[in-house]
C-alpha cells in the first residue's frame, strides 16, 4: 500500500484525486467578548478514500485555518492589523483505531472513532481570538478567512519516496466580511 501512495502522489492526476472533495469556509463571524473578538466558522474539509489511505499510512495532515484583519482606507492599500493562523494536525492511530486532532501550538489532542468526526472538529472553530480592541483605530474592517490542507509529516518509510513533491497541499478562496466601525 506505501508503494502505491507514493506512486499516486508522484502523478499529476493524484493531485487532483487526493484532496479531491468540497474545501470551503460555510460561515465565519466574530463575536465581542470583554473586548476580544472572538472568531467563529464552519468549514468542510474534502474527505475520500486517497486521504483515509494516506492517513492510514502514516501521513499526518496538516490544516490550516488563516485569519486576516485590514483596515479599510479609502484612497490607499488597506493596512494590515492581524494575520493569524490556526494550525492543527490530523493522524491516524492505528494501535487504537483512532483519529488524532493536534492543536500544533498548545499541543492539547483529541480523539476520534471515524475520520468524518475528526473532520467536523477540524471545521468547528468556536472562540479563537484574533483581535483586541485597542488594536482598531476607527473606521472599518475587512475580515478574511480561509482553509488550507497540506501533507505534513510523513513516515520514515515514505519519505525517501517523496522527498521531491508537495502534491498534497489546497486551499479555499477567502471568506470576507466587514466590519462596520
Amino acid at each position: 500500500m506505501l508503494i502505491s501512495i507514493a506512486l499516486a502522489a508522484c502523478g499529476a492526476q493524484a493531485h487532483a484525486d487526493a484532496l479531491d472533495g468540497v474545501l470551503e469556509v460555510r460561515s465565519a463571524y466574530v463575536s465581542v467578548e470583554g473586548g476580544v473578538f472572538l472568531l467563529h466558522a464552519r468549514i468542510e474539509y474534502p474527505v475520500n478514500p486517497a486521504i483515509r489511505d494516506a492517513l492510514h499510512d502514516g501521513v499526518t495532515l496538516t490544516v490550516d485555518l488563516d485569519t486576516r484583519i485590514e483596515r479599510e482606507r479609502r484612497f490607499w492599500f488597506n493596512a494590515d492589523v492581524v494575520d493569524l493562523a490556526l494550525r492543527r494536525e490530523l493522524d491516524y492511530h492505528a494501535v487504537s483505531d483512532r483519529y488524532l486532532v493536534r492543536d500544533v501550538r498548545s499541543g492539547n489532542q483529541k480523539s476520534f472513532a471515524t475520520l468524518e468526526e475528526a473532520l467536523a472538529d477540524l471545521g468547528t472553530v468556536d472562540g479563537w481570538p484574533v483581535l483586541v480592541e485597542p488594536q482598531l483605530k476607527g473606521g472599518s474592517y475587512r475580515i478574511s478567512v480561509r482553509a488550507g490542507v497540506r501533507r505534513g509529516r510523513l513516515p520514515a518509510s515514505l519519505h525517501a519516496l517523496l522527498f521531491w513533491t508537495d502534491d498534497w497541499h489546497r486551499v479555499s478562496g477567502w471568506y470576507t466580511w466587514l466590519l462596520p466601525g
